[in-house]
């Protein structure tokens, strides 16, 4: 019996990494996320496409510049106000702003500085702006059923 390759109507899973230009880990998963490979999915294509024929076990890096990552940093995206002004519940760097615009849109923004009487809220990706790597490993591979396919999803993996 041959070994499953990552391909099309696979869902496999992975744990990963992502990493910043200076080698510090933004972000880890080593609980296995799954994704249905080919199908609709979240994950980036570059990343996908490094995956494709992979087998169990093995490990890819891929390089996303912003552009192909999580875009570049919006300075129109980026809003201060006095503090006194701010709900006591959002004055901490982190807290989470859910807000509006007039079409009624709404975004998350996420304090990112409170300085000298002032809070600012940002509502850009953290990895805004940034190069990344993703390492990324192949932790699990199984064929989709017809239902994963459609909807790109799929239950964590029983053996």
């Amino acid at each position: 019996m041959s070994q499953p390759t990552v391909g099309r109507d696979k869902v496999v899973a992975i744990t990963y990494s992502i990493i910043d230009e200076s080698g510090v880990i933004l972000e880890q998963s080593d609980i296995p996320v799954y994704y249905v490979h080919g199908g609709p999915n979240d994950m980036f294509p570059e990343v996908e496409a490094s995956l494709e024929g992979c087998n169990l076990g093995e490990s890819v890096e891929v390089v996303l510049p912003p552009e192909k990552g999580f875009g570049f940093h919006d300075p129109n995206l980026t809003f201060t106000d006095e503090i006194d002004n701010v709900p006591p519940e959002f004055r901490r760097v982190g807290a989470e702003v859910e807000m509006q615009n007039e079409r009624g849109e709404t975004r998350s923004f996420f304090v990112s500085k409170i300085e000298d009487g002032k809070l600012t809220v940002d509502g850009n990706h953290p990895f805004a702006g940034k190069t990344l790597t993703f390492a990324v490993t192949v932790a699990d591979i199984r064929d989709a059923t017809e239902e994963e396919k459609r909807k790109g999803m799929s239950k964590p993996m029983l053996h």
